[in-house]
């Protein structure tokens, strides 16, 4: 029965995807599900730890309830730091959720995942403040500034480990859930490399032409110093010189049109994502980048590399059962979408625990 099942809950790093979470603790709560034991990174650390602390269906209220411009409200930023804010704001707003407890004396063994970046390694935070793990592990690189504990440089635990269930695995439990925000590859889709070919960009191979020009240039001038003792051979210099220019100008009509063919790709991708249909990927798969911010680059090359990292890891430690959220569902950065991310945790968990005989 599913109220005798006793679970070891993983909960992955994603930024505003983890909302999820609370729609996965939600459907176990109501399945009779008891939480044995929790380990988060990132996002996954501060849901983990907030409902380890009782105080999820207050925090989940919050969540809900916040708007955009609340979320701007948060961000405390600071220049010429080593991160785009500082989260104290944002940390002191959550101080009344985690509570001022120590994670030794939550009621369930907890951990939180941060990442010494000097020392390359993780970092598991099981005893001590429970406000000063999560603050460490939430510190993604580049938006929000890393801390320093015991000499040690930290900063989000999704770096190393982005959906931590090594933590549980000395737990009592009678099964492994594992969620991560970062989907599945498609089946279609293969996971070996894309051999591929690079084709210059013109401002690339620019003085490639004109250095070509140039030296024909410079080569016809010395023809014709050299032909102008023969008067009677001059003519015969006429057609390659004119075959030379019709080739010069027919190579820049082709980078010609190229460029403009770059151009109103270019176009067609910012319509696409002023409409919403294109977005950030449209813009992805162009030469042109100017859809793109410093947080769009940032959050797709995380999700790239913590994607390869969870299923290498989950290959050697594989959960009884693993609910993905897609990256599709939101931006990492879309902290007002809380409702429909944790109706999309609740949907996923549904059906995960149908497909698993749970």
């Amino acid at each position: 029965m599913p109220g005798s099942q006793r679970v070891a809950l993983a909960l992955g790093s994603g930024g505003a995807r983890g909302y999820a979470h609370i729609g996965v603790l939600q459907v176990l709560g109501e399945r009779g599900f008891e939480v044995a034991a929790v380990a988060g990174s990132s996002m996954g650390a501060l849901v983990g730890g907030v409902m380890a602390a009782g105080r999820l269906d207050a925090f989940t209220e919050w969540a809900v309830r916040l708007k955009q411009r609340d979320v701007l409200r948060l961000i405390d930023p600071t220049w010429g730091s080593a991160g785009a804010m500082t989260a104290d704001r944002l940390i002191g707003h959550l101080d009344g959720f985690l509570t001022d407890v120590d994670i030794e004396q939550l009621p369930i063994p907890y951990t939180a995942v941060a990442t010494d970046i000097v020392a390359r390694r993780e970092v598991w935070f099981q005893k001590g403040r429970l406000r000063s793990a999560v603050r460490a592990s939430i510190a993604i690189p580049g938006v929000i500034t890393p801390v320093t504990v015991d000499g040690r440089l930290l900063a989000d635990g999704g770096l190393l480990n982005p959906v931590p269930i090594e933590p549980t695995a000395s737990a009592e439990a009678d099964l492994t859930i594992a969620v991560s925000l970062q989907a599945p590859r498609s089946t279609r889709e293969p996971a070996g490399p894309v051999r591929a070919a690079a084709p210059p960009r013109w401002f690339e191979d620019w003085p490639d032409r004109v250095r070509h020009l140039m030296t024909s240039r410079n080569s016809r001038t010395a023809t014709d110093e050299a032909l102008s003792l023969e008067p009677g051979k001059r003519d015969a210099t006429a057609a390659p010189r004119k075959e030379g220019v019709a080739e010069a100008s027919r190579k820049e009509g082709v980078a010609e049109a190229s460029r403009n063919d770059r151009a109103a790709a270019s176009r067609k991708d910012r319509a696409a994502a002023a409409s919403g249909k294109g977005g950030a990927a449209a813009a992805s798969r162009r030469d042109g980048v100017a859809d793109l911010r410093i947080p769009d680059v940032l959050a797709l090359s995380l999700d790239a590399m913590q994607d390869l990292i969870t299923r290498y890891r989950m290959a050697g430690l594989p959960p009884d059962v693993h609910i993905a959220v897609p990256v599709s569902a939101c931006g990492v950065l879309d902290f007002h979408r809380a409702a429909d991310l944790i109706a999309l945790g609740r949907d996923l968990t549904t059906k995960a625990l149908a497909d698993a005989g749970y």
